[in-house]
C-alpha cells in the first residue's frame, strides 16, 4: 500500500480521513493543494508529510519555471516556508523541504525547466528511499521480537503513514512475515482514532490477528501480561533519545515500564533532530478543540467547555528500551549511538 504516489505531473494522495470505510483518492495539482491537504490531515504520518512535501516543492517548481532565474529560487524559498508550517512537531517534513531546496541550490544559474526536472527525480528517490529503509527498519525489529509475539501498537506508522511499508508496522509486518506474530492489539488513539481507523485496517488487510482497544485499555492490557512488547512510531527524536510521538504514547511508555514490557521505538534517521538537545525543546503541536467536542461532526460533550488538544506528547529517553533505524537498533545511552548517527548523516550529505 502507498498513501501518495507520483502521476502525470501530480500528486495523488490516498485520502485518509475516508478511511476505513471510504477509500479515496486526492489528486493535487498544485504546491497549495498539498499543503491543505496536510494541514487537514489527509496525508499525515511522519516520513509520509516528508515525501508530500518534496512532491509539493516539485509542483511549486513546474509552476514557476517560466519565471527569471532569481524570482525562481526566490518563490521556491517561500514554497518551502510554507509548507514547512503546515506541521510543526514532525521533524521529517523540515528534512525533506531542506533536500529539496538543497538539490535545487546545485543547479543555481541553470534554467529553471531542468532544475524542476531534476527536483522531480529527487523526490520519487526519496519515495523510494523511505520504502527501502522502512524495509530495513523491519528486519533490524525482527531481532526484538520473540516467537508467538503479542504485541500493543499506538497510533498509525504503518504503511500509511510512511511511502509503504511503515516503521512500527514494519516491523510488525516483519515478524508477521517471520511467523512471529500471534496477535497485535491496538490503541484507538484518541482523538482522530487512527489507530481505530488506520491501523487496524491495515493489520486486517494483511491478515494479522488484530484486537482493538480503547486507549484507556491500555493499562489493563499490560498489567494482564497480555503483551509481550509495545512498539510505536516518532514524529521527532532529540539528541538525547527523547522521542515525540502521537499523544497517549507517554503514559504507554510508563505503563510498559511499570509493567516490565519492553517499549520500542521505530524511526528512520531523519527523523531525528540532531540540533535539539532534549525533548523540552520539541515543538507540539495544538490541534482544533472540534477534534474533541465533536466525532465525525456530532457534538459529544457540553457547548462551551473548554478543551486542551495537544497532538503529541515526549517521552523520555529513560523509559526507552531501543530505537530501531534502518542502519541499526540504538540502546541506551543514546547520545553516543545518536551522535554517530548524527556523524554518519552529515558524510551521506557531503558535509563531514
Amino acid at each position: 500500500m502507498h498513501p501518495i504516489w507520483w502521476e502525470d505531473g501530480k500528486v495523488v494522495l490516498i485520502d485518509q480521513t475516508r478511511l476505513p470505510h471510504r477509500r479515496e483518492n486526492i489528486c493535487c495539482s498544485t504546491y497549495r493543494e498539498v499543503g491543505e491537504a496536510i494541514r487537514g490531515m489527509q496525508v499525515r504520518g511522519a516520513p509520509a508529510l516528508g515525501v508530500a512535501a518534496a512532491f509539493g516543492f516539485v509542483l511549486a517548481a513546474r509552476e514557476y519555471a517560466n519565471l527569471s532565474r532569481e524570482l525562481f529560487h526566490k518563490r521556491l524559498d517561500e514554497v518551502a516556508t510554507a509548507l514547512a508550517a503546515t506541521r510543526p512537531t514532525a521533524v521529517n517534513l523540515f528534512w525533506a523541504l531542506d533536500r529539496m531546496q538543497k538539490v535545487a541550490a546545485e543547479y543555481v544559474g541553470t534554467d529553471p525547466h531542468i532544475i524542476a526536472n531534476e527536483l522531480e527525480k529527487a523526490a520519487l528517490e526519496l519515495a523510494t528511499e523511505d520504502r527501502e529503509n522502512n524495509r530495513l527498519i523491519g528486519r533490524f525489529g525482527l531481532q526484538l521480537v520473540c516467537p508467538n509475539a503479542c504485541i500493543l501498537t499506538h497510533c498509525n506508522a504503518g504503511a500509511l503513514a510512511t511511502a509503504g511499508y511503515g516503521t512500527a508496522l514494519g516491523v510488525i509486518r516483519a515478524a508477521q512475515e517471520a511467523g512471529r506474530v500471534e496477535r497485535v492489539y491496538v490503541d484507538e488513539t484518541r482523538p482522530l482514532l487512527q489507530g481505530a481507523r488506520l491501523t487496524a485496517y491495515e493489520l486486517l488487510e494483511e491478515g494479522i490477528p488484530t484486537t482493538l482497544i480503547t486507549d484507556s485499555m491500555a493499562g489493563y492490557v499490560l498489567q494482564q501480561g497480555m503483551v509481550d512488547l509495545v512498539i510505536v512510531g516518532a514524529d521527532r527524536i532529540a539528541a538525547n533519545g527523547d522521542v515525540a510521538n502521537k499523544i497517549g504514547t507517554y503514559s504507554l511508555a510508563v505503563l510498559a515500564q511499570a509493567n516490565d514490557v519492553p517499549f520500542y521505538v521505530a524511526a528512520p534517521v531523519s527523523s531525528f533532530d540532531f540540533q535539539l538537545t532534549n525533548g523540552a525543546q520539541i515543538p507540539i503541536e495544538e490541534r482544533r478543540p472540534q477534534e474533541v467536542t465533536h466525532f465525525r461532526g456530532q457534538p459529544a460533550a457540553p457547548v462551551g467547555v473548554d478543551v486542551f488538544n495537544p497532538a503529541f506528547d515526549v517521552t523520555p529517553a529513560e523509559y526507552i528500551t531501543a530505537i530501531i533505524t534502518e542502519v541499526g537498533i540504538l540502546k541506551p545511552p543514546y547520545k553516543v549511538g545518536i551522535e554517530e548517527l548524527k556523524v554518519q548523516s552529515r558524510m551521506k550529505d557531503g558535509n563531514g
